[in-house]
């Protein structure tokens, strides 16, 4: 019998094997659409209970199945599971558009939307509501015939569009090496860098060093290199990519997906594709992006050119150097911020061993918020090295299963992430509770060593464990809003506000000890590292801001009448630009977090989140870090309540205000430009 389709409350991991997951999946995709023809052929007039209740606790089966298996795809995968990730893949995307494309389906969930200020609804079924609606809406079903044909050829363009856009920048990020056989041209590199460039150049062999535009190759040269042409030649050929007179050239491609992406959004009744996307973000608007990124700008300008010009004086006077070049920023900044703070990692390192620090998270999580973590034994593993863990709160009552997978092996993909096995809902009057994982590629502790963290690795733990927080705390009672099932520009607020507790005193003296004599970190490395962390933040704020612009001047005008990719992109860099521009490069034809990954319009969020959470965080430091009051503020209004609300609604029900940037200005130094 298939273990996964028997009923189950862990995931069976040991008695499961691979050759079980097609069939199941393919009877559970049965299942889900025999549960949508019950909601679609019952004879009663549609009602919330009927149809959006009903349509929510369908597939349930299903995603428990998918969950395991592309879980597994992305921490203990091989080829077999790689080979049935692709088969199945398109019965998924299949499956789902079965149900927005169910025309009869459709009339149910609006026949209960039209007739929804009759309901007394509270607010948390207004929003199951509204969203079940909008996922059929904003996919076409309101459309007629002739125009939903049009909708399904603009999306398959804009698939191959987007996969093509990605093959070109893959393909010329191939296409290059610098082969380097001369001692002096790899001066100032670290020799693991080194090493690394001698391991590419040996696999085709070759003597001596190539260097190539992946980052682990391309980033460290820049940063490290000291011979200036060399550094140039590489800028400009990432710079160059999708940019070049050749079948790789992303203009055409770039120009044709914004079209289609306008066209879209016309068709679907939105201004523009900008308009489209904000309408299910916290952000709402891209004009609020656009004020929003604006106001950052003008507070983070000044700073930047300031730096800037710190900069560029420093590089004057160390190396003769007129004018700084694009080649140039990494390689002194660098330089120069190593003078200011030398901060050496491997003297951090011994105070944060992995025990201590998991241990360290667990008490503050209890500080804060009443849980406690217990290992446990009982609960079946995908992998040995998984730790397991019964959180209860301080009543015994049970909270949540917790995973941990720390440590890097073959078959787990780079990264860290947080994901969950099961989510957790209120269903027939029982609180179903979440089995949430957290997933990182942390050091293995050695026969000699325990595994020691770097400080970045640290706040990495504090990250992921901030969003398992989200899915472990959460309590609503449909499983499409619970936990981390939020807007995207919001989904990150508890994961970076944990973040902060790495650098406050109080914090790191429950678990920064060193691993040998059990003395607690000095505090003038806490400085250091607080100091360092807002080296050139003007110019990192900058630089972000003209990202998060150039996107939102992509997608919230319309594109009809733009010829040339380059003189658009000179025009949307015009109030961010430093450095002086290059003219065989080009952004936009590489950009592949808009044109391929899910960030169009969306890029704005990286700096939104942050806002969030240093507005958020400094309430913490008004009150104290520990302030039991603010932090069960914190868990009532965002971490139980996943997407039962508007996102702002709920932030502003704990902070008492909407956010202000003043905090995340503070913080990165940036209130005072003249410093």
């Amino acid at each position: 019998m298939n273990p996964l389709l028997q009923d189950f409350n862990t995931a069976p991991f040991s008695k499961i094997s691979t050759k079980d997951y097609k069939p199941a999946i393919l009877k559970a995709i049965e299942i889900a659409k025999q549960e949508i023809n019950e909601i679609v052929n019952n004879s009663e007039t549609p009602s919330f209970e009927n149809t959006t209740v009903a349509l929510d606790f369908s597939g349930e089966k299903l995603n428990r199945i998918t969950s395991i298996f592309f879980n597994l795809n992305s921490a203990e995968t091989n080829d077999e599971i790689q080979k049935i990730a692709q088969e199945i893949s398109p019965w998924l995307s299949e499956f789902r558009n079965d149900i927005t494309l169910n025309e009869e389906l459709f009339n149910r969930v609006k026949a209960v939307f039209n007739n929804r200020e009759d309901l007394k609804l509270s607010p948390e079924q207004e929003m199951l509501l509204e969203k079940q609606y909008k996922s059929f809406a904003r996919n076409g079903a309101n459309l007629n015939e002739e125009n939903k044909k049009e909708l399904r050829d603009i999306d398959a363009k804009l698939s191959k569009l987007s996969l093509k856009f990605g093959e070109n920048v893959l393909a010329e990020t191939n296409a290059f090496e610098m082969h380097l056989t001369k001692p002096e041209d790899v001066a100032g590199l670290p020799e693991s860098v080194k090493e690394a460039a001698k391991e590419v150049a040996k696999s085709k062999n070759k003597d001596g060093y190539i260097f190539t535009l992946d980052y682990p190759s391309y980033i460290p040269f820049l940063t490290y290199a000291d011979n200036r042409d060399l550094r140039k030649k590489m800028a400009i050929a990432a710079g160059k990519k999708g940019f070049q007179e050749n079948e790789f050239n992303n203009e055409k491609i770039v120009l044709e997906i914004v079209n289609l992406r306008h066209k879209r959004a016309n068709l679907l009744g939105y201004n523009t594709h900008a308009h489209f996307v904000l309408e299910e973000r916290m952000a709402e608007t891209p004009e609020k992006v656009i004020e929003f990124s604006n106001n950052l700008l003008e507070k983070a300008k000044p700073a930047a050119l300031k730096e800037f010009e710190n900069l560029e004086k420093y590089a004057k006077e160390l190396d003769g150097i007129d004018k700084l070049q694009k080649w140039d920023g990494a390689y002194y900044s660098e330089k120069l911020k190593k003078e200011l703070f030398d901060l050496d990692q491997e003297l951090l390192k011994p105070y944060f061993k992995l025990e201590n620090v998991i241990n360290g998270v667990f008490e503050i999580a209890n500080r804060l918020f009443d849980l406690n973590f217990e290992e446990i034994n009982s609960i079946d593993k995908y992998h040995e090295d998984v730790k397991t863990y019964n959180v209860t709160d301080n009543e015994d009552n049970f909270i949540a299963v917790f995973y941990a997978d720390f440590h890097p092996r073959k078959g787990k993909r780079n990264g860290a992430w947080m994901t969950s096995y099961k989510s957790q809902q209120i269903k027939n009057g029982i609180n179903d509770r979440p089995h949430v994982s957290i997933v990182c590629n942390f050091t293995k502790p050695t026969e000699t060593k325990p595994s020691l963290l770097t400080f970045n690795e640290v706040t990495t733990l504090f990250h992921e464990f901030g969003h398992a927080l989200h899915g472990m705390l959460a309590n609503t009672t449909y499983n499409s809003l619970s936990g981390t099932s939020v807007s995207w520009d919001f989904v990150e607020l508890p994961s970076q506000v944990l973040e902060n507790w790495c650098y406050e005193k109080e914090a790191l003296e429950l678990f920064a000890r060193h691993y040998e004599t059990d003395e607690v970190i000095p505090m003038k490395y806490v400085e250091k590292i607080k100091e360092s962390a807002s080296f050139h933040e003007g110019m990192q704020t900058l630089r972000q801001l003209s990202f998060g612009l150039l996107d939102m001047k992509w997608h919230s005008e319309n594109p009809s009448e733009i010829n040339s990719v380059k003189e658009f992109e000179n025009d949307a860099f015009s109030n961010t630009k430093l450095y002086p521009d290059v003219k065989e490069n080009a952004m936009s034809t590489a950009f592949s977090h808009i044109f391929q990954g899910g960030y169009s319009s969306g890029y704005y969020s990286y700096k939104w989140a942050e806002v969030l959470d240093a507005d958020a965080f400094e309430y913490f430091l008004e009150e104290g870090i520990f302030n039991k009051e603010v932090a069960t503020k914190f868990k009532d209004n965002v971490l139980s309540k996943g997407g039962t609300e508007k996102p702002m609604k709920l932030y502003k029900r704990f902070r008492g205000k909407e956010p202000k940037p003043d905090a995340l200005l503070k913080r990165a130094g940036l209130l005072n430009s003249e410093r």
